[in-house]
């Protein structure tokens, strides 16, 4: 992996660790269904002036259809669901049910393109599932006020969302690709958009949320969506749906942080422990270690 998708990816990471903190500020004033509309919107109208500006307009319009189930599978609805996670469980605890993402990707890649995965990058899943497994061992952070079957609800939507990252991610890299990331991003935040407003105009808070909720919600609009997703589909481009999708691997760590520096959460030796083994199954499934070398000849090549 190039130095710069490297940056990217750490990047992309800080941005989606900070979204849950986000999330679960603005969730409860705004409801799920409504602040994903607010979301996926402002983010859709930066996104449409950087395309009027840089873009290709006419690859908007031929890959329509496409980009329109992108839009539903990798925003709507696992939007949705993580942001109805947050209602009941913590923002670090939703972070790590989302890291089982590369996960499904590998499989939907694995049974519906016959994507060869190296043994290496298996195990460097299977180290990201003990981490991840680590983090979770003996917690389960419920919000204040939440009932055993309201969390049991919100964790089986998170898996539900990493599930629809996954095939997203796997379908992107089938019939999007060659298609600039700009366009991705643009396309499937308008569709996301255009999806949802129907139920949101139903759903919309009976009271205004507070400036601080609406803070929370372009914040999420601008970093962990417009510029998150110009990140995540250049990933996809230039790494493959699996090495990128081993993203959410790194959220939890992030998302960690972001709780400690914020809201003074408490960073044990449990979570610094699976911290370091995500990042060594992360490191695998990346294949910045364990990838077999590339022998070049020294002599006899040529170029043209």
């Amino acid at each position: 992996m190039r130095s710069r998708d490297l940056t990217d990816l750490v990047l992309l990471a800080a941005l989606w660790g900070a979204s849950f903190l986000f999330m679960r500020h603005a969730a409860p004033a705004f409801g799920p269904i409504a602040l994903v509309q607010v979301r996926v919107t402002i983010a859709a109208l930066i996104l449409i002036v950087l395309l009027l500006v840089h873009g290709d307009r006419a690859a908007l319009r031929s890959h329509a259809l496409a980009l329109g189930f992108v839009g539903v599978m990798n925003s709507a609805v696992p939007f949705v669901l993580l942001t109805y996670a947050t209602l009941y469980v913590t923002g670090g605890f939703a972070a790590i049910l989302n890291a089982t993402t590369p996960m499904w990707t590998a499989l939907v890649g694995w049974v519906w393109l016959r994507e060869r995965i190296r043994p290496s990058q298996w195990l460097g899943l299977a180290i990201g599932v003990a981490g991840v497994s680590v983090l979770l061992w003996g917690r389960l952070d419920m919000r204040p006020g939440s009932t055993q079957w309201q969390v049991t609800l919100a964790i089986g939507a998170a898996l539900l969302g990493a599930v629809a990252y996954g095939t997203s991610a796997t379908f992107a890299k089938k019939r999007l690709a060659g298609v600039p990331a700009l366009v991705v991003a643009t396309g499937s935040q308008i569709a996301a958009a255009g999806v949802l407003l129907p139920l949101a105009i139903f759903a919309w808070p009976a009271q205004m949320p507070g400036v601080g909720a609406w803070a929370s919600a372009v914040a999420l609009a601008v970093a962990c969506t417009a510029l998150a997703y110009l990140l995540y589909f250049r990933l996809i481009a230039r790494v493959g749906a699996v090495r990128a999708a081993a993203v959410t691997f790194l959220v939890p760590v992030f998302a960690t942080a972001w709780g400690a520096i914020f809201l003074d959460e408490a960073v044990t030796l449990q979570m610094l422990g699976g911290g370091c083994i995500i990042l060594a199954g992360t490191a695998l499934a990346l294949g910045l270690v364990g990838a077999p070398r590339r022998i070049v000849p020294a002599a006899n090549s040529s170029s043209s």
